[in-house]
């Protein structure tokens, strides 16, 4: 069974996530607002909390990342505890998905050659989300 990211964002979810869309190269992602599923959750929301995303979801390299706004009683505080792995057979994949990602990001560790891959690396991109790129040749991406 996988295990799929969901990650949070303070209010900047559906810029993030259409970034991710290009870097990626996904189809557009449906967003879901709070205000469109007022229905169906029990919560009392600010007007500016309701036009949040509630749900987006892209699939990336075969697997489903998840994002969301925060609301404002809950706020995220983005760190290190959460990073996503990219893995791909395509070494020119993975150097086109860092470099859209290194553009206006921070690189941790330039992609390169380590005991385990071919071809790994490591960056923050401008949201402050941490993602690292693997090759495994067959990944069955």
């Amino acid at each position: 069974m996988p295990t799929d990211p969901f990650i949070f964002f303070n209010g900047n979810c559906r810029e993030a996530v259409e970034y991710y869309a290009e870097v990626f190269e996904t189809d557009r992602p449906e967003i879901d607002t709070f205000e469109e599923n007022l229905e169906d959750i029990e919560m009392d929301l600010s007007e500016a909390d309701s036009k949040k995303v509630m749900y987006t979801s892209l699939g990336i390299e075969g697997s489903v990342v998840m994002f969301s706004d925060a609301i404002e009683d809950d706020p995220v505080t983005f760190g290190t505890n959460v990073s996503l792995v990219i893995t791909s057979d395509s070494i020119d994949r993975i150097r086109k998905y860092f470099q859209r990602l290194e553009a206006d990001g921070q690189v941790l560790m330039p992609l390169k050659e380590t005991f385990w891959s071919k071809c790994f690396g490591a960056v923050i991109d401008k949201f402050g989300v941490h993602w690292q790129f693997n090759y495994e040749p067959d990944s069955n991406d």
